[in-house]
C-alpha cells in the first residue's frame, strides 16, 4: 500500500483528522547461524524490504483500538492500558506486550491510540511477530519521546516476546528488524551485541526465499522445547568445563567432552549449536573473500544440521531443499527461521533464479500437493518514521 491507500484505510476504520503519522519495521531472513541466537552464538541475518506498517493516532483516552488489514473480518479489536491482558490468538498481544515491557522499566504510555496495522511479508517464518514489536516501539518512542535506541527496541521486543507472548526467542529476529540496513547483512554476536554490517555482493547471483506454505506456530511447535535440551546439555557440560554458553566451545572442545551430557538427544542438539557457530562464522569470512562455493557448501552443511542433529524441519521443507539443490546455479539451500515450516533461503545464480522458480515449484507440487510461492530477496532498512 502506499501513503494515500494507508491513509485511506486508517480513515474508514477509525475516521480521518488528527496527528496520524506511519511507522515501517521490516521483517528478516537468517542466511546462516539457526537456533544459536539462545546458545550465545554469531547470526547472519538481513533485513527485508517487506514487513509491518502500523498507521497511528493518538486518543485522549486510555483505549487501544486496533484494526489489520490483514484480518479485516475481526473488525476493530479494543484493549485498554489498564488491562494489558494476553489474549489467545490475537495479534494485538503484540502491540499490549511492547507497552507492557514499557511500563515496566518505567516509560509509562498515558495515553491510548488508534491503530492501523498492514503487513506484506511473504509467508511465515520471516519474523512477522518480531516486525510488529519493533514498528510499536519505533511508533511509542516517537509519540511519547522515550529515549530509547534501535537496539533498546529490538530488547524490549525480546523481552515482549519472551516474557508476555511466551515464546523464547533469542534476540536475532527483532535486532535485524530494528538496526537493518540495505544491501547489507548483520554479522552479530548475541552475546555481547556487538554487530558488523556486511555488504551482501553476491556476483552474479540472488538470494532466493521460497514459501513452503506450510504454516507453524513457534510458540506451540518445538521451538521451547529446543531451548531447554539446549539449556540441559549446558548444564551437563558446566559440571566440568567453566562455560556460560554452548557457543563459547569449539568443535575440538565439544568432541573431546561431548559424554559429559548424558541424554543423547540433548547431545545432538548441543552439537548442532557448536558446529553452526563455527560453520557461521565461517561463512561470514567466505562472503567477505566472494568465495560463493564455499559460503553455498556452509548453507547445506547448516540445512542438514537442523534437519539431522536439530530436528527442526519438516517433510514439505526437506523436499524444497532437496529440489532446489538439484538446480543448476544453486550454491547452497536451506530452512531459515524458526523451523518445523516456513522458507527455505538459496544462493542462485542469476541466469539460473527462473528456471529455479519454474522447476522447484513443480517438484515441490508434485511431491506435496502444496504450491510454494518464491521471491527474490530485497534487502532494506530497519523500523523507522515513514510519514
Amino acid at each position: 500500500m502506499n501513503k494515500e491507500e494507508l491513509l485511506s484505510g486508517f480513515a474508514k476504520a477509525f475516521g480521518g483528522g488528527g496527528d496520524i503519522r506511519g511507522y515501517f519495521a521490516p521483517g528478516r531472513v537468517n542466511l546462516i547461524g539457526e537456533h544459536i541466537d539462545y546458545n550465545g552464538g554469531h547470526v547472519f541475518p538481513c533485513a527485508l524490504n517487506t514487513g509491518n506498517t502500523a498507521v497511528v493516532r493518538q486518543r485522549d483516552d486510555r483505549k487501544l483500538r486496533s484494526f489489520s488489514a490483514n484480518y479485516p473480518r475481526l473488525g476493530i479489536l479494543e484493549a485498554s492500558l489498564d488491562d494489558l491482558v494476553k489474549r489467545n490468538e490475537s495479534w494485538t498481544n503484540y502491540v499490549k506486550g511492547v507497552i507492557w515491557v514499557l511500563e515496566k522499566r518505567g516509560m509509562h504510555v498515558t495515553k491510548g491510540f488508534d491503530i492501523y496495522i498492514y503487513g506484506n511479508i511473504p509467508g511465515s517464518g520471516l519474523s512477522s511477530s518480531a516486525a510488529m514489536e519493533v514498528v510499536v516501539g519505533t511508533m511509542l518512542k516517537d509519540y511519547y519521546g522515550f529515549d530509547l535506541t534501535p537496539v533498546d527496541i529490538a530488547c524490549i521486543g525480546q523481552e515482549a516476546e519472551n516474557a508476555f507472548i511466551g515464546m523464547n526467542c533469542g534476540i536475532m529476529d527483532q535486532f535485524a528488524s530494528a538496526m537493518g540496513k540495505k544491501g547489507q547483512a548483520i554479522f552479530l554476536d548475541t552475546a555481547t551485541l556487538e554487530y558488523q554490517y556486511v555488504p551482501l555482493r553476491l556476483e552474479g547471483c540472488k538470494i532466493v526465499v521460497t514459501n513452503s506454505n506450510k504454516p507453524h506456530s513457534l510458540v506451540s511447535s518445538h521451538y521451547n522445547e529446543r531451548r531447554q535440551e539446549c539449556e540441559k546439555a549446558l548444564s551437563d557440560l558446566q559440571k566440568a568445563l567453566p562455560v556460560s554458553a554452548l557457543c563459547q566451545l569449539t568443535p575440538e572442545q565439544f568432541e573431546a567432552n561431548k559424554s559429559l551430557i548424558a541424554d543423547p538427544l540433548c547431545r545432538m542438539r548441543a552439537k548442532h549449536a557448536v558446529y553452526e557457530e563455527d560453520r557461521t562464522n565461517k561463512a561470514v569470512k567466505a562472503l567477505m573473500a566472494n568465495d560463493l562455493v564455499t559460503f553455498g557448501r556452509l548453507l547445506n552443511e547448516s540445512g542438514d544440521s537442523l534437519r539431522y542433529d536439530y530436528d527442526a524441519t519438516c517433510p514439505e521443507i526437506d523436499a524444497l531443499v532437496e529440489e532446489a539443490r538439484k538446480q543448476e546455479g544453486v550454491y547452497g539451500s536451506r530452512e531459515t527461521g524458526g523451523g518445523w515450516g516456513g522458507n527455505t533461503v538459496s544462493i542462485v545464480r542469476e541466469d539460473c533464479v527462473e528456471a529455479f522458480r519454474r522447476n522447484v515449484t513443480e517438484a515441490y507440487r508434485e511431491r506435496t500437493g502444496l504450491r510454494c510461492s518464491v521471491y527474490e530477496l530485497e534487502v532494506g532498512d530497519g523500523g523507522r518514521r515513514i510519514f
